[in-house]
């Protein structure tokens, strides 16, 4: 993989507006997200050759070929495992661009996850593979959500560390101050406080309602192609320096009850280690991150697992505004998940992209590396984006 790192680089994104009732199909969205990808790239769709999203998107590859025109694809992947495709599926379509298979490759994911099949809501799992026999042994006893997974693990956080419900709601608070000035995000004008955060509801202990992340309905498209390529299009290139995919030990799907340490998030270590390794890169050289946050104490365990602080500082790392705008790391500038939309975090490679661009609606200054993550208590991947030299 660090033969890689520079070789291919996001040259165009796309979106559809954010909402709750989108009123048009799934497939409907895709379309319009890789279209305007397309469009932002200076190319046309017969200049797309291969296409690549998650296994939980209901939009097959063909059915997007042909709304799009693209005459023929010469490479089409899939990456598993919900939100953690999310960067998973840049670095298959940066290894096609890299190797030859493909010369421009959209990434996109596109649902209606609030009007239609909501992710946050309990559900049996009919699956008879492997995923399923592990849904199996905690279903019925009510670990039926992804709140109640993600409250394990942090009230063992809480227990290890010594993290309060007031830390994880100055998550909340910084995403949600950033989405108050981009137009884009579903909770733009409507800031939080603290107080707020600590009144709303109750979830599964220790989880508020505004510890969870948003249901919205949306599509999302990146476009990838070489960094020779993509120098000569329109927009300044996100160069992708590295990207990485992981797991940790005894991975399970949201269920990280049995590694040893349930205030850890090792699938996230692998990644970061092989992010840094790849891009030579350390903490200190990133300007700005994109942490996926679907559950507010997963921001705050991510921090830890990157190296941006030691395991348990993450609270203190964050408070009196760390992690917003003119901190020390400004987290998620566009709002997050949990603040713009939760499109399983391709909205917030879009965002990187725009960071790299300096085109952002709060830019962050000066940016020269911005570091991707995806889904976390799953296997997970993560991205550096960079400026070109």
């Amino acid at each position: 993989m660090s033969s890689l790192s520079g070789k291919a680089a996001i040259a165009g994104i796309g979106a559809t507006e954010f909402s709750k009732e989108s009123g048009r199909s799934e497939l409907r969205l895709a379309a319009e997200a890789c279209l305007a990808a397309i469009e932002d790239a200076g190319l046309t769709p017969a200049d797309v050759d291969g296409l690549v999203t998650y296994t939980a998107d209901a939009n097959s590859e063909i059915a997007v070929q042909r709304e799009l025109g693209i005459p023929a694809l010469r490479f089409f992947s899939r990456v598993d495992y919900g939100g953690g495709a999310a960067c998973g599926t840049v670095a298959h379509a940066a290894m096609a661009v890299a190797t030859g298979q493909a010369n421009a490759v959209l990434c996109y994911r596109a649902f209606n996850e609030r009007s239609g099949h909501r992710f946050g809501q309990a559900a049996p799992s009919g699956r008879a593979d492997a995923t399923g026999l592990e849904f199996s042994w905690h279903l019925p006893f009510g670990f039926a959500t992804p709140a109640a997974w993600v409250a394990m693990q942090a009230r063992r956080y809480m227990h290890d560390y010594g993290a309060t419900s007031e830390d994880f709601g100055r998550v909340a608070v910084a995403m949600r101050r950033h989405a108050a000035t981009n137009p884009a995000a579903w909770f733009h004008g409507r800031p939080i406080t603290l107080d707020e955060h600590q009144a709303s509801r109750w979830i599964v202990d220790p989880l508020h309602l505004l510890d969870c992340c948003q249901e919205s309905d949306g599509g999302v498209a990146v476009l990838v192609t070489s960094l020779d390529r993509a120098r000569d299009l329109p927009h300044r290139p996100a160069v992708i320096t590295a990207a990485a995919q992981g797991t940790g030990p005894d991975q399970m799907m949201m269920f990280g009850y049995y590694t040893g340490d349930l205030s850890a998030l090792p699938a996230m270590g692998t990644v970061g280690d092989a992010l840094w390794a790849q891009s030579g890169l350390t903490p200190d050289d990133v300007q700005t991150a994109i942490l996926y946050d679907h559950f507010t104490p997963f921001v705050l365990v991510q921090l830890e697992e990157l190296g941006f602080c030691g395991r348990g500082q993450a609270k203190d790392y964050i408070k009196d505004g760390g992690i917003e705008l003119g901190g020390r790391l400004p987290v998620n500038p566009n709002g997050g998940q949990l603040g713009e939309a939760y499109i399983h975090g391709m909205n917030g490679i879009a965002e990187a992209v725009r960071q790299v661009r300096g085109a952002a609606v709060n830019q962050v200054p000066d940016v020269r590396n911005v570091l991707v993550t995806a889904g976390t208590g799953v296997p997970t991947s993560g991205l550096v984006l960079s400026v070109p030299d």
